[in-house]
């Protein structure tokens, strides 16, 4: 049987309809916790959906491996060693009582891609490492990326002294728990060279409803957004009386608010000017231990993060913050502390890969369109490092990040079947 044959490609895939579902069941239990899955990055709920990746790749023939960060690598050895490897794969942790498929769905499609085409009794020239990728959810330390730049040796300097926002203890810690090595990280250890790899595909569930929108079950990803951070600032100006005069107020508030305000009519200038982009204040909240009905409130504690798809667009959004802070700074009698800026580099695909992609689908009569990525992902850290890379993103309703992610399988089976005749052309 042609192991390239598209027909073959959608027949053995739709084979893996029982795998992908017990897999998928299986990862659920391992991160339950109601009303959503856990599975805490660099804890016990991310270590056991490695353990399960695990346990699937070994079923399948894989040779398992580790790195620094606790990357797993499951990897099916290619006839050519010497041939730069092909990688897919994804994230296994989530935000806490979010979905199932962030993520774990690009994982999961990998490992398929590898069981279909082992069906068909294709032998990849090179290596093909399926990925299973530690900590991708910031929300925990607020680092981006920290298993895939981890691997890749571009962590930031002082990522190690990272909090855990629930635990209190440190990157360094947790990742020593997993298996990990932080000393080798901060010493500037480098488990992958980006020349080393030919490239870097990772399948994903849409987070916003473009899919749902325009009734196609697969989209090819055009970029995804680079992105600049402010994950613990605060606005700080006087706490007073309530009936204090409005001309004698520095009220914190009143700046956010403005603040806010702000950044929504740049975002919407923006729009208006078909320039993709995104502002979030994710953490917007006086102090509990201060404020009060009666009470004039002194400060107020945010996080920001602005992303786009061009690094000219990023930088000069990043100028138009500092412009917008001085402004209410001036006008309101406030400070802006906006503590440690982050920063995470623009993802560009790879144009040969994504045309590769869109004549995958077309053989396979899998509908289409083209979608820029909402959010980050572990792609972009590939790509920032120079490794050429692919997305794909299924259709799923009700965005992500909350227990009601809604990727139906035959949907994840048209992207993964898409992912599989791209690896077959790529390793044939």
């Amino acid at each position: 049987m042609n192991s390239t044959d598209p027909a073959a490609i959608r027949q053995a895939v739709e084979a893996q309809r029982g795998f992908v579902t017990r897999l998928f069941d299986q990862l659920r239990a391992d991160g339950l916790d109601e009303p959503g899955v856990t599975r805490d990055t660099y804890g016990p709920g991310e270590q056991r959906g490695h353990a399960t990746a695990t346990a699937a790749a070994q079923q399948l023939g894989l040779a398992i491996g580790h790195d620094a960060a606790a990357n797993l690598y499951m990897d099916w050895a290619g006839a050519d060693p010497a041939a730069p490897v092909v990688m897919m794969g994804s994230h296994l942790d989530s935000v806490p009582h979010g979905g199932n498929f962030d993520g774990a769905a690009g994982v999961v499609a990998g490992l398929t891609a590898v069981a279909a085409l082992q069906s068909l009794g294709l032998t990849p020239r090179p290596t093909v490492s399926v990925m299973g990728i530690r900590a991708e959810e910031s929300v925990w330390f607020e680092v981006s990326y920290i298993g895939s730049r981890g691997a890749l040796g571009t962590l930031p300097e002082g990522a190690m002294a990272a909090r855990r926002r629930d635990t209190g203890r440190t990157l360094a810690e947790h990742m020593r728990d997993c298996g990990g090595d932080p000393d080798a990280l901060a010493a500037g250890h480098r488990h992958l060279d980006p020349a080393r790899i030919a490239a870097f595909l990772e399948l994903h569930i849409e987070q916003a409803p473009s899919l749902v929108a325009a009734d196609r079950p697969v989209a090819v990803a055009t970029g995804i957004p680079g992105n600049f951070r402010y994950p613990n600032a605060v606005i700080l100006g006087q706490h007073d009386h309530v009936g204090l005069p409005r001309r004698f107020r520095t009220d914190a508030v009143m700046a956010g608010s403005e603040f806010a305000m702000a950044l929504d009519a740049m975002w919407e200038e923006h729009e208006t000017r078909g320039i993709p982009m995104a502002c979030t204040l994710g953490r917007f909240h006086t102090d509990p231990a201060a404020h009060g009905l009666t009470i004039v409130p002194g400060a107020l504690h945010f996080s920001l993060d602005v992303r786009a798809y061009d690094e000219a667009v990023l930088a000069e959004l990043d100028e138009r913050v500092s412009r917008i802070i001085a402004g209410i700074e001036q006008r309101r009698g406030v400070r802006f502390e906006l503590g440690q800026k982050a920063r995470a580099a623009v993802g560009p695909v790879d144009p040969t890969i994504a045309a590769a992609l869109h004549r995958g689908a077309a053989a396979l009569e899998i509908p289409v369109i083209e979608l820029g990525s909402p959010a980050s992902h572990d792609a972009a850290a590939f790509a920032a490092s120079g490794v050429p890379v692919g997305m794909l993103f299924v259709r799923n309703e009700n965005g992500s990040h909350n227990p009601r992610e809604a990727m139906s399988i035959d949907d994840f089976l048209a992207g993964t079947a898409i992912l599989t005749h791209w690896l077959a052309e790529a390793v044939a």
